[in-house]
């Protein structure tokens, strides 16, 4: 896993989550989260459906946030946890081992554990103050970044006030995948914004 990692916000979208996700895909995006935090779940299973099938016409994977009910419903890839959410071990066991389950994580202890109990990837949050997701916490930095990057093997994904002009430190301080939100889906053309932070990936 490597490159711009898209998660869906259908509150700051500007052309829709379908065509963002339409737009990741054809930009050579390797991993799509679908995170809703408050649409009805028959809503969401049925957008979960559409996105499936978009990831699919790609090569992009599926993860859904929090949601191991939907995950597990449209057949998803994985899902995609955080500290307060199903446990680990549980998800793994209801998912199987064939699925993805990436972790949040805010210092190198979750960052270790996580790993431990067998995470595919890290998603670490935030890096930077944001204001894209209203309980993302306390900013860990590049510094924690660093220090998880040199105790992790598993990929990284760093969300979080990420923008062009703090992106290339990231990426320095051992970011696998970048998640720029707002960024690239208020922009009038979100393939040029993705291909953009592929290319700083060499992809």
């Amino acid at each position: 896993m490597k490159g711009y990692y898209f998660v869906s916000d259908s509150m700051l979208t500007a052309a829709g989550v379908l065509q963002d996700v339409r737009s990741a895909v054809k930009a050579g995006t390797q991993l799509i989260q679908y995170r809703e935090k408050k649409t009805d779940t028959a809503i969401m299973y049925k957008k979960a459906c559409e996105i499936k099938v978009l990831c699919r016409e790609g090569n992009s994977k599926l993860v859904i946030n929090d949601r191991l009910d939907i995950a597990l419903a449209v057949d998803a890839d994985g899902v995609h946890i955080g500290q307060t959410d199903m446990p680990y071990e549980v998800a793994r066991k209801l998912l199987g081992n064939d699925k993805i389950i990436g972790v949040t994580v805010h210092n190198v202890a979750e960052a270790v554990e996580a790993e431990k109990l067998g995470a595919d990837y890290l998603g670490v949050s935030p890096i930077f103050i944001t204001n894209t997701k209203v309980d993302a916490g306390i900013p860990c930095g590049l510094s924690t970044l660093r220090k998880i990057r040199q105790e992790c093997s598993v990929p990284i994904a760093a969300i979080g006030g990420i923008s062009t002009e703090n992106v290339d430190e990231v990426i320095e301080a051992g970011a696998d995948m970048i998640c720029m939100i707002s960024a690239v889906i208020q922009s009038s053309n979100v393939v040029n914004e993705i291909i953009q932070i592929q290319r700083r990936f060499g992809l």
